[in-house]
């Protein structure tokens, strides 16, 4: 039989570890605030089964696209069941799987793909400055003929992708015979195109009034399946990732919990068969 002195002692025991517990995570919230860039910006935090990450939203390079965000997470978006017709706000991220994981590089949460909700009925436009990121100022190849390495071109299928097709789109050329007859002008456009241009020519549009920064490690940005189709899927990158500069709207950078996103990457997931061991997002908050 526990005595009265010991089970005085389990009891206290269990105050100070509640106590300190609370502590921990209080001062977490304090640190995390401490490390933001400005104190007026939305402070969330992204509690996963591996851990917490504090991201910092950065409300004035992305205003509408930060206010959607947060709007998905507090459950302010409404949806409509496709069987039942019956409309709810759910708290969208709550439950989700960090679905498509590569070590070393990003972690990628949020796609409509593996939510039963589908996607939110409205997609928003980018919010890139892409002078801002000094895109209007590199070329796209230099003297020597060389692809500039920021636009990721591997092989000659993706230059056709990446470069020609949207140029040939531009200048209606439609057959082998027309870009033959226009070589030299196509030449004399490719060597005078920047890097700003060539998004364009595939469709994206920026603005000037607002900053962007780059993709750095820890920053938040909107995954898309191209120009102007913002929704709710994100990803935190772990790695400097230039060449996807002027692609995807920055929403956030992370203040505290960057250690938390790098155990998630442990394991690579692939977002075709994601698997059942993969990070859940327990809850996405706002908390200050």
């Amino acid at each position: 039989m526990i005595s009265i002195v010991t089970h005085h002692l389990i009891k206290i025991n269990v105050l100070l570890l509640g106590l300190i517990t609370t502590f921990q995570v209080y001062s977490d919230d304090i640190s995390a605030e401490a490390a933001m860039e400005d104190p007026t910006n939305p402070l969330v935090l992204l509690s996963t089964s591996t851990g917490d990450i504090y991201i910092e939203l950065l409300s004035n390079e992305a205003p509408n696209n930060v206010e959607n965000f947060l709007a998905l997470a507090h459950g302010e978006v409404e949806f409509v069941d496709p069987n039942s017709n019956a409309r709810f706000k759910p708290r969208y991220f709550d439950g989700m799987q960090f679905h498509r994981v590569i070590p070393g590089f990003v972690i990628q949460a949020g796609s409509p793909f593996h939510n039963p909700l589908g996607a939110p009925e409205n997609l928003l436009s980018d919010e890139i400055n892409a002078n801002s990121l000094g895109l209007d100022r590199l070329p796209v190849m230099d003297e020597q003929g060389n692809i500039n390495p920021i636009l990721n071109i591997g092989n000659r299928i993706e230059f056709h992708e990446v470069l020609l097709k949207p140029l040939f789109n531009l200048l209606n050329v439609e057959t082998e015979t027309q870009m033959l007859e226009r070589q030299y002008e196509i030449l004399e456009i490719l060597q005078g195109l920047t890097v700003k241009e060539a998004y364009e020519n595939q469709g994206y549009r920026y603005q000037e009034d607002l900053p962007t920064r780059g993709i750095t490690r820890g920053i938040v940005a909107l995954a898309n399946a191209g120009p102007d189709e913002n929704g709710p899927e994100f990803f935190i990158a772990l790695q400097d990732s230039p060449w996807l500069n002027g692609k995807h709207t920055v929403i956030g950078r992370i203040v505290e919990g960057i250690e938390t996103a790098d155990t998630i990457a442990t394991n690579e997931v692939e977002p075709v068969n994601p698997s059942r061991f993969a990070a859940l997002i327990y809850s996405l908050r706002r908390i200050n």
